[in-house]
């Protein structure tokens, strides 16, 4: 055993995922990990105090890898309408490709997710600020017209729900689904387009 490695958070969030792609989250146990980075299981406790705590910041960092390179699609600079589109679809492609490219860990994310709801939360609040981000750039640029912002955020959000959410991972291999996305874009966006001026 070796203590006199240097263990931060991330590095034992980065073992952590490596240990349930191998052993599943119902057999994976905190001295998995601990043996998998040669350090003591008091050693992982001094950072994470147990083990639903390392499992919710598993989920966390999972979470924050959809939502990062969202956030700077949201805070670009370009066309609302062009953003808009763009944010969507790489939502819905980030999710998408986790779950067809990885079911196993895609499962095994989603379970935890499931347990972890404050961080659930947190992520859907998060998403639906850049989307609230986006609509309030296209009423400044005369884009949209949109009398509440998040109002209209929060319901688009949920509109799109089958494209995104993990429930409705089983539709994700319909070949009809990218002529879905396109339609369900187009109609939204029609729907909060300010008018043309004449």
């Amino acid at each position: 055993m070796n203590e006199n490695v240097v263990l931060t958070p991330e590095r034992i969030l980065e073992v952590t995922e490596d240990v349930l792609r191998r052993f599943g989250l119902a057999k994976a146990t905190v001295v998995d990990v601990a043996r998998a980075l040669d350090v003591s299981h008091g050693s992982v406790y001094r950072h994470f105090p147990s083990k639903a705590s390392l499992r919710e910041a598993v989920a966390q960092r999972w979470l924050e890898r959809v939502s990062t390179p969202l956030r700077r699609i949201a805070e670009g600079t370009g066309p609302a309408p062009a953003k808009f589109d763009k944010w969507l679809r790489a939502l819905f492609s980030a999710k998408q490709k986790r779950c067809l490219e990885d079911p196993e860990m895609f499962a095994t994310y989603l379970t935890l997710a499931r347990e972890a709801c404050k961080t659930v939360k947190g992520h859907r609040a998060c998403l639906t600020d850049q989307l609230e981000l986006i609509l309030s750039d296209g009423v400044k640029q005369g884009a949209f017209q949109i009398v509440d912002v998040k109002v209209t955020a929060q319901s688009i959000f949920d509109a799109v729900t089958r494209f995104h959410h993990p429930a409705h991972a089983d539709e994700w291999n319909d070949p009809q689904l990218p002529a879905r996305i396109d339609a369900v874009i187009a109609l939204v966006l029609r729907g909060i387009e300010a008018p043309r001026k004449r």
